[in-house]
């Protein structure tokens, strides 16, 4: 299997869980976009393009409407971001994304996560230098000469293009999402994509085996329990 099976297999390992921790998580989110530039998502390309994902993840357009007329309000809480990062269960390496608004609690919550699964929290750069910072677009499709053509055409900074199963999948910078997702949907009007995201990539994958994947798991569940945590990655393989 290729890299971009991996990509798309380490992404979905991102936090989801119930529904309405779902909905509380974008709705966190598209707050702060919303308030940190314009509530506008005409004008906002990053708004429009969280609102988009948040939509594909069937969050009820109340949820989205509320956030952003809580932004335009001016008021309410004043999210800043924090990360953490650290070894898991198994040695694999882990970046932990949060929103919060109490930098102390959000660290005292996941540090015992790692602490009831016998794993380590670091310093800042400890992990984060064995991920690359990516774009990531993946759509149906298997030309990939005119893939690169339409984004060499547009002047897009391009990692590689991968197609594997009929999936094409587009690998950039994580500063040139806009200008790849303009580019193709500008040359492919009918577009859709699977993924359309920025992430962390892996260098490199760690197998996780024997006692502890059920110490990963527990691990990873423990982070979608708390409230600040909007996203993990990881190198796990189980």
């Amino acid at each position: 299997m290729g890299r971009s099976f991996e990509v798309r297999k380490a992404s979905m390992a991102k936090t989801a869980g119930q529904k309405t921790k779902v909905y509380s998580k974008y709705s966190k989110e598209i707050y702060v976009v919303a308030k940190n530039g314009s509530p506008d998502p005409e004008a906002n390309l990053q708004l429009r393009s969280l609102i988009e994902k948040a939509k594909k993840d069937q969050v009820p357009s109340h949820v989205i409407d509320k956030a952003i007329d809580k932004a335009k309000g001016g008021a309410g809480e004043d999210y800043e971001t924090a990360r953490y990062e650290g070894f898991g269960p198994g040695n694999c390496m882990v970046i932990v994304d949060c929103l919060t608004d109490n930098n102390k609690r959000t660290f005292t919550d996941v540090r015992q996560c790692f602490v009831k699964t016998d794993s380590k929290i670091g310093s800042p750069g400890v992990v984060s230098h064995m991920f690359d910072h990516q774009s990531i677009f993946a759509f149906a499709g298997d030309d990939e000469d005119a893939v690169l053509e339409i984004l060499m055409m547009a002047d897009v900074d391009v990692t590689d293009v991968e197609v594997e199963d009929g999936m094409t999948t587009v690998f950039a910078p994580n500063t040139e999402f806009f200008k790849v997702k303009t580019a193709l949907t500008e040359a492919m009007p009918e577009i859709k994509f699977e993924m359309e995201e920025i992430t962390f990539v892996p260098q490199t994958y760690t197998k996780v085996e024997g006692d502890d994947v059920a110490q990963f798991e527990k691990f990873m569940a423990m982070l979608e329990d708390c409230d600040d945590v909007q996203n993990v990655y990881h190198n796990a393989e189980l």
